[in-house]
């Protein structure tokens, strides 16, 4: 069987600054992988360059099996590809139910419609209130985006991005900037993701990003030090040298 995710020496660099180098990446599919590293170790654009945002200079990425190497990110979406933001990206003016239809729009054939909305559109939007329903955002289904906390912001983009049913989820640091009772919904909220999705996550909160993770890839400068089990991975003498700083 193909993992969902195979990176073979992605390279990317801004100008002079190489800032991924060479990166090698297995992800199995239904696999909970996390990716570590201390600020500026290439994460964020390692993951712009798995869903097509940035362009790769050299090296492969394959979903599935597909090279999408240089397929534009509208396409990788199609292939099953979804995200979240390390700075939240909704449209603030709009209410929750809307946000979430607009995602949904994306895989549907109703976005080549050129006539006529989808606000009125029953099935869409019993299908949005289930994917608000999932996070525990229906009853809030009609509010302004901006009139939310910011851990409801948090799920909602987790809505989103599964409300495109994807194969391939990109969780970029979900548990960032929350209270302690809003990382616990958090986690609460990805442990309950169907098993046949696969995750990949970026996160700083070591305690519950470990508790979640099957398999840990360590990045430092843009290039992978090592990818194992958690003990492995906590174990291994450079992960406390570069990244627990210990």
């Amino acid at each position: 069987m193909k993992p969902a995710l195979e990176v073979i020496d992605l390279s990317k660099s801004f100008g002079g600054l190489a800032v991924t180098r060479k990166v090698k990446l297995r992800v199995e599919r239904g696999e909970r992988h996390l990716l570590i590293g201390p600020n500026g170790a290439g994460k964020t654009t390692f993951f712009n360059l798995v869903t097509g945002d940035l362009r790769a200079d050299q090296g492969q990425i394959a979903i599935d099996g597909h090279d999408v190497t240089h397929e534009a990110t509208s396409a990788r979406a199609q292939r099953g590809i979804a995200r979240t933001y390390q700075i939240v990206t909704l449209f603030g003016n709009d209410d929750l139910l809307h946000n979430v239809k607009l995602a949904l729009l994306g895989k549907s054939a109703q976005r080549w419609r050129h006539s006529g909305g989808f606000a009125n559109d029953q099935a869409m939007n019993e299908r949005a209130l289930q994917v608000l329903e999932s996070v525990g955002l229906a009853a809030k289904a009609r509010l302004p985006v901006q009139q939310t906390s910011y851990g409801e912001k948090r799920r909602l983009e987790i809505a989103m991005a599964l409300a495109q049913s994807p194969s391939l989820l990109l969780l970029d640091e979900p548990l960032a900037g929350l209270s302690s009772q809003e990382r616990e919904t958090i986690n609460e909220l990805l442990a309950g993701i169907a098993p046949d999705i696969t995750i990949l996550m970026i996160e700083h909160d070591m305690k519950a990003a470990l508790a979640f993770a099957d398999r840990i890839t360590l990045l430092h400068y843009g290039e992978v030090i090592m990818t194992g089990s958690r003990q492995q991975v906590i174990d291994d003498p450079r992960t406390r040298e570069i990244y627990l700083g210990h």
